[in-house]
């Protein structure tokens, strides 16, 4: 089965899904393949059509089963410096390089490999594979889908997402938004700056606020958190505006993201930057040009996954590695989204969070191999 796999993961890996680009090809490998096997396979494409989630089914079509998830875009390579070359499988001491091996198509791979035998096997409840587009840019293909399966009626019981995490058991991380402000001022020449709105300093008054924000978040910090940090962070990713030295500039752009530790945290943020907003920076803004704006685009706003006392996936998880050592990342993943469609959820695959995004990424033969005998046992456990 290892084998297997890794001929399947040398085959994703030479799909260069890098999240601007088309997954169609690789969707369509990978439905071809389960199709073959007998998976009853359904693509759902974006709204521009170069992209598409599969949601494919192995067993009876009844409630409950478990859904094994991974997303397929991957981050660019751009300014990297690899040691062979990022799409193509290169195995060195074990380890399996590529853009993307455990980040995260080794457990795609895993799954992949564990049609056929699934296929063969007399289940009383399915197993569900589920393939995203999107996921390193706001989880946009799982914020599509999971309303889509809702409406359709599956009703699984449980969810593995694969995510890197060493094999240990994940119960909980923090949720993930993400937001664009564009800063829309006066232009004018630097001579006279009071005659213009400067769209880069408006800009910069709100990051001063965010890290104010910032700071006060960790006074609220939750009692008994698991999180590293333990409260919820922001962070400003990027600030870009004005063209030369002697213009004020009109336009700024701003790229800020949260991670909440605990519900209640990103609505005090959004509310104290509106009233920000509203009774400080547009108004002085507008003595100057009345139609200056700022306006703020959601990129995205994942869920976090909360961990709950009753966890069928994490009880099953745990019986089937032997490792009833749960724990907490301050990354997210898709997980929160499956959890709202009420099933029992994990964040559990091979390689390591380290690696993922960096240079020569890598998944090892060793981590492959546990995940297999995992997938094997569930299998196992709804077999008839």
């Amino acid at each position: 089965m290892l084998q297997a796999t890794e001929t399947i993961l040398a085959e994703l890996i030479s799909f260069p899904t890098v999240s601007s680009d088309s997954n169609l090809d690789m969707m369509g490998w990978m439905a071809d393949r389960l199709e073959h096997h007998g998976a009853k396979v359904e693509l759902f494409a974006d709204s521009s059509g170069a992209k598409a989630n599969m949601f494919a089914t192995i067993g009876p079509d009844v409630p409950g089963g478990v859904v094994l998830s991974g997303h397929s875009d991957v981050v660019p390579v751009t300014d990297q410096v690899w040691h062979s070359s990022p799409f193509a499988l290169t195995e060195r001491n074990d380890l399996l390089h590529g853009r993307g091996a455990c980040d995260m198509k080794g457990f795609i791979a895993a799954a992949l490999a564990m049609a056929s035998p699934l296929c063969e096997t007399p289940l009383k409840r399915p197993v569900h594979l589920c393939f995203t587009h999107d996921e390193e840019i706001g989880c946009m293909g799982a914020r599509a889908l999971v309303p889509e399966l809702q409406r359709r009626g599956y009703r699984p019981r449980m969810a593995i997402v694969g995510e890197p995490t060493d094999m240990r058991i994940i119960e909980g991380h923090k949720g993930c938004c993400e937001y664009t402000c564009r800063f829309h001022g006066l232009e004018g020449h630097g001579s006279a700056p009071e005659r213009g709105v400067n769209a880069v300093e408006y800009a910069v008054r709100y990051v001063t606020r965010l890290m104010s924000l910032a700071e006060t978040l960790k006074t609220r910090t939750p009692a008994n958190s698991r999180f590293d940090p333990p409260w919820t962070t922001i962070n400003v990713g990027r600030l870009q505006g004005g063209v030369a030295h002697n213009v004020i500039p009109g336009l700024a752009e701003l790229d800020w993201e949260m991670r909440p530790a605990q519900q209640g945290d990103a609505a005090f943020v959004k509310d104290a930057l509106q009233a920000y907003v509203e009774t400080e920076l547009l108004p002085a803004m507008r003595k100057v040009n009345p139609a200056a704006r700022i306006d703020t685009q959601v990129i995205g706003e994942v869920a976090g996954l909360e961990p709950m006392p009753e966890n069928a996936a994490r009880d099953l998880v745990a019986q089937l590695t032997g490792n009833h050592d749960t724990g907490v990342v301050p990354f997210g993943t898709e997980a929160g989204l499956f959890q709202e469609m009420g099933m029992s959820v994990v964040v559990c695959g091979p390689g390591s969070i380290a690696q993922a995004h960096k240079p020569d990424e890598y998944v090892s033969r060793d981590q492959l191999s546990q995940c297999l005998t995992m997938l094997e046992g569930i299998a196992k456990s709804i077999a008839a």
